[in-house]
């Protein structure tokens, strides 16, 4: 215990130097942001609010959780006049899966084969303490060098009132996985339209178990298992009215609760 007390204070020190470090270099000019997207979709933007989003390898945790948020707030999206893009570490193989799994439209998503994007907008690669990939990231699973891991799977379990409901008395969780489980369980713990206890918990064990089971298919390059994501708007002026890097596993965004309630303030 006390070795792990040491290691986890060091994996800190660390990662306060780091985010001292991005806190100086996350100043990116969002011109640059747009080229960088323009480049990757292979197209020219139109002057109009963009949402930007990298994500790390597609069958990361956060991968899986972001975009089912934002799958849901598509409508909201096209309303506010913002155009989407989403860029992600994969192949048409993993592109295929994950869009048909995420229910994702697949012509919001690109996907490419390193993190060079991610380095030139100088997004977090997560914990880099071994050399080993898959160490880091049962690492980061525990909470070392990734802040807010902990708090945000207890989340999971207990509940949260100022989160949305997850699942619906409609979903049929036997289409996402073998777990074959009637949501309608939910409603005799909470029949509240907030996240109620052990909702998100399910839907992070049904993602897990995708990826679980096809794991060549999303984790093709290992290199990349702990790169963190970013998040950012642009207005029709190429202003900068948002933007959140991912410091965690489980922390892809600002308010967890929300993920995408910066885009209220657009009303």
């Amino acid at each position: 215990m006390l070795c792990l007390y040491f290691l986890a204070n060091y994996l800190d020190q660390i990662l306060i130097a780091k985010n001292l470090f991005f806190l100086k270099m996350n100043h990116l000019d969002p011109k640059f942001i747009v080229k960088s997207f323009e480049k990757v979709f292979n197209r020219t933007l139109p002057k109009r609010k963009h949402l930007f989003i990298v994500l790390g390898l597609l069958g990361d945790f956060d991968s899986f959780e972001y975009v089912q948020s934002i799958t849901r707030y598509l409508e909201k999206l096209n309303r506010y006049d913002i155009d989407l893009f989403i860029v992600g570490i994969g192949n048409k193989l993993s592109k295929e899966r994950f869009c048909k799994y995420t229910k994702l439209p697949d012509k919001y998503l690109k996907v490419i084969s390193n993190s060079d994007l991610h380095d030139s907008l100088n997004v977090d690669r997560g914990l880099k303490f071994s050399s080993f990939p898959i160490l880091n990231l049962i690492l980061m699973c525990m909470g070392f060098g990734s802040p807010g891991t902990i708090s945000e799977v207890l989340r999971g379990y207990i509940g949260d009132i100022k989160g949305h409901k997850i699942f619906t008395n409609r979903d049929n969780l036997s289409e996402l996985s073998l777990i074959n489980l009637n949501p309608e369980l939910f409603n005799f713990i909470n029949k509240s339209n907030s996240q109620r206890p052990f909702e998100l918990a399910t839907l992070r064990l049904i993602n897990m178990l995708e990826v679980l089971s096809n794991w060549d298919v999303y984790m093709m390059n290992g290199e990349h298992l702990t790169q963190r994501s970013a998040t950012f708007l642009i207005d029709s002026n190429n202003n900068l009215l948002y933007s959140y890097y991912s410091k965690g596993l489980l922390g892809f965004a600002e308010n967890m609760s929300n993920p995408l309630e910066f885009l209220e303030r657009l009303k």
